[in-house]
């Protein structure tokens, strides 16, 4: 059954132009539709989310999603946004970087269902590598004029932007590249859309623009909106770089984090593009919200759903667990539950002492553990004071003077944690 994907992106605020006739197109029948994804790196990033978004709620509409991976247009790289040409890669790192991409769309998009609109994954290497430049020329450069191309504004920018080195010929040619893509799968796949940023308008345009002249036929297009912060900065961005889909280059837990800290502004916009969640599932919990804004409603249901999605239900547990670690409500036990490379991420800059594993086999006595063997307070008399004082605790439990840490304190198999007070956290680490 076909449902209205148009009416579905507006609501959520993820549309921001479309051609006209689109909507009717896609309430006919079935239709294919393609976005494409820069093959640049092993992983796609949280920009990359809205343009994935739009691709799975075609596919929920009854649409055949096309996901693109530019291994051509990736060996040139496109101008829009840009001041400066990009690396170019070879094809065996392309390669790699697609069945990397591919495992992460599989989270949001069915490829083998078995289905007739499964997902299908594309690369316009794959087509663009058997053309000469005398064969592009003459059946794909003759269609498009340089006076049209010259009036997009990715292109108008980079010649006329000031400090800028102009633009290469191999970047002039990125929207005729493009724009072939648009016909090669129209030609081949029965495609008519091309979904993508509102920077995209204008390479997706000559795309429909190649189909009509070339191919006789009648191509659409559909933008969103580029994501913005209500503070002003960039979205999808920590002070460590981008916020990837990759566990390996952004954790879980830092993942689960970056959602959970976003403003009650953003929270209320993101809840709708970033999550399946339907209508009035989110009126419910803008409204929850707003009776007790204290408790962040937004934000957990928000971090829960896109956390779970992309990564798992087990590592959002794990991200929660973790996060209820640093608000000191959890246990040693709690601590046991979380791998190591989550334990770093919470303790990430937190000071650290190694200590031998022989001392802890024999057991390290509070003394030596707070001040001899760490250098964690200054001196043997301020470790007894503090543990006079009560205010030393040894994996979130209080201890006194008499404690002694074992192997049976080791949270995966090798850290403690100290803490003097609220405020002051030291972690050992068994060697």
């Amino acid at each position: 059954m076909i449902k209205n994907l148009v009416e579905e992106l507006r609501w959520r605020g993820m549309l921001h132009d479309t051609m006209p006739g689109t909507e009717e197109h896609l309430n006919e029948k079935m239709r294919s539709a393609y976005v494409g994804f820069d093959p640049t790196a092993d992983s796609l990033h949280i920009g990359n989310l809205v343009p994935i978004m739009l691709l799975a709620h075609l596919q929920r509409s009854g649409h055949t999603p096309v996901a693109l991976v530019g291994g051509a247009t990736g060996m040139i790289g496109d101008p829009s946004g840009k001041s400066s040409e990009r690396n170019l890669l070879d094809e065996e790192t392309l390669r790699h970087n697609q069945e990397c991409v591919k495992n992460q769309l599989s989270q949001f998009l069915d490829f083998k269902s078995g289905k007739e609109n499964d997902a299908v994954l594309v690369n316009n290497y794959d087509w663009m590598k058997e053309i000469s430049f005398l064969e592009f020329i003459r059946d794909v450069g003759k269609h498009i004029t340089v006076n049209y191309m010259m009036a997009k504004d990715s292109v108008k920018n980079r010649i006329s932007g000031e400090g800028t080195e102009g633009m290469s010929f191999t970047e002039f040619t990125y929207q005729l590249v493009q724009g072939y893509d648009f016909y090669h799968l129209f030609d081949t796949m029965e495609c008519t859309l091309q979904m993508g940023g509102s920077d995209q308008w204008g390479n997706i345009t000559t795309g429909t623009e190649l189909v009509r002249r070339k191919g006789g036929g009648k191509a659409y297009a559909i933008t969103c909106p580029l994501i913005t912060k209500s503070d002003g900065s960039k979205f999808g961005k920590s002070e460590g770089g981008n916020i990837w889909l990759d566990a390996k280059r952004t954790s879980p837990y830092k993942f689960y984090q970056y959602w959970l800290n976003t403003s009650d502004e953003d929270a209320e916009k993101y809840i709708k593009i970033f999550t399946f969640l339907d209508k009035a599932e989110i009126d419910s919990i803008i409204e929850d919200h707003k009776e007790a804004p204290h408790l962040r409603v937004l934000q957990k249901s928000l971090a829960k759903e896109v956390t779970t999605t992309v990564h798992s239900k087990e590592e959002y547990e794990n991200a929660v667990a973790a996060s209820e670690v640093l608000f000191g409500k959890s246990t040693a036990d709690d601590f046991r539950k979380l791998n190591e490379a989550t334990f770093l991420d919470i303790f990430e800059g937190v000071p650290q002492a190694e200590v031998a594993m022989s001392d802890i086999d024999a057991g390290l006595d509070m003394i030596a553990a707070l001040s001899a063997k760490t250098g964690f307070l200054n001196s043997n008399g301020e470790a007894r004071r503090a543990l006079k004082e009560n205010s030393v605790s040894v994996n979130k439990a209080k201890v006194k003077e008499d404690y002694t840490i074992t192997t049976s304190d080791l949270i995966n198999g090798k850290y403690v944690i100290l803490n003097k007070g609220k405020k002051n956290t030291y972690i050992i680490q068994a060697k």
